[in-house]
C-alpha cells in the first residue's frame, strides 16, 4: 500500500497507508485527516478538498483536467501546484506523495 503524507498548515504530518484506486480525498476522510471538507462528496464541484502537491511530485501526479481547472480557478488561494484531492487516484507510483493542506480549509 502506498503511503501518502498530508501536512497541515501548522506543520502537523499525517502519514496514511492508502488503498490503490481510492482518491486522495477519500483516503484523507477515511483516516480523519483535518482540512479536507469534501462538501460535494468528490464530484469536483466545490474545491473544499484543495491540496498543494509538493513540487517534486507534480509531474508524477499529473495535470488537472478541464473540470478541475475550472474549480481551481474559483479559488483565491490557488497556487501553481494546487490540485483537488478528489481528482487524484492513488497508484503505487504515488508511494511517498506529500501534499500540503491550505490554512483556509481549517
Amino acid at each position: 500500500m502506498p503511503t501518502i503524507i498530508y501536512i497541515e498548515h501548522d506543520g502537523t504530518e499525517h502519514q496514511i497507508e492508502a488503498e490503490v484506486g481510492a482518491t486522495l480525498m477519500q483516503t484523507a476522510l477515511d483516516n480523519g485527516v483535518p482540512g479536507i471538507d469534501a462538501d460535494c462528496g468528490g464530484e469536483c464541484s466545490c474545491a473544499t478538498c484543495h491540496v498543494m502537491v509538493k513540487e517534486d511530485w507534480t509531474s508524477t501526479v499529473g495535470e488537472p483536467n478541464d473540470s478541475e481547472e475550472e474549480m481551481l480557478d474559483l479559488n483565491p488561494e490557488r497556487l501553481s501546484n494546487s490540485r483537488l484531492s478528489c481528482q487524484i487516484a492513488i497508484t503505487e507510483e504515488l508511494d511517498g506523495l506529500v501534499v500540503e493542506l491550505p490554512e483556509f480549509q481549517f
